[in-house]
């Protein structure tokens, strides 16, 4: 298997069957597979990828029965991933599956594919996400002392080596974004980031980014976790 795509699913019921169509439009060899993962889904997400999965070869499904975390649903899919390379993205439609297969093409056109670590870099924000995400790039950049930005950008795109490395200290919430990209900077490994674009759901909600108070306890669940990688990494 050449690469696994891990797609955590929460709600995403009205979206699943877009996605799997648009892979299914952009996946022209056998050797990828896309691994979605129920997420502890309350809706009949489950009930949907049971239905879907007979028309697209390439797709199975990993159930977590309760929701413990974005990180936590995709580190449940990577452990169950095939695949020489793996890729996470949302499942929301925000991030064009294409730029899963564009990332997969720059890793391996690199020199030494297992040191690189290839993620996307968010265009077509709006001004007020933007201004979130400088300023959380800033205080990861400062207090841990390397250049983070963009840190929750889609795709992310590595050897598998480097899940094996690092798969024993991974959180189980949002923070999995950081914890990635800060050990792949720890390891000096080669990080390329690509522009992707960034439009609005077409389906359902976020299951965080709900306004203003999701976005404090989102900082407030981050900065502490940095604190601990900090003092634990």
């Amino acid at each position: 298997m050449m690469l696994s795509i891990i797609i955590p699913c929460y709600n995403e019921s009205k979206n699943i069957p877009l996605i799997l169509e648009k892979f299914s439009e952009v996946i022209n060899q056998d050797d990828i597979e896309v691994i979605l993962v129920d997420n502890g889904s309350t809706d009949n997400s489950k009930d949907v990828i049971n239905k879907l999965l007979p028309y697209f070869s390439f797709a199975k499904m990993t159930v977590v029965e309760k929701n413990k975390g974005y990180g936590f649903g995709i580190t449940s899919g990577l452990k169950e991933a095939k695949g020489e390379f793996i890729a996470y993205t949302h499942a929301d439609m925000q991030t064009d599956p294409n730029d899963v297969i564009e990332a997969l093409k720059i890793i391996r056109s690199t020199k030494n594919p297992v040191e690189c670590y290839i993620k996307g870099d968010r265009k077509g924000r709006s001004l007020f996400d933007n201004v979130f995400t400088w300023g959380m790039s800033l205080f990861e950049s400062f207090y841990l002392g390397m250049k983070l930005w963009d840190i929750n950008a889609q795709p992310n795109v590595f050897h598998r080596s480097f899940f094996d490395k690092v798969e024993y200290n991974c959180p189980k919430d949002f923070s999995l974004d950081l914890y990635f990209l800060y050990m792949a900077k720890k390891r000096e490994m080669n990080i390329i980031r690509f522009d992707v674009l960034f439009p609005e759901r077409l389906h359902g909600e976020s299951s965080w980014n709900t306004g203003l108070m999701a976005k404090w306890k989102f900082i407030k669940r981050t900065i502490s976790f940095s604190l601990t990688l900090k003092k634990e990494l």
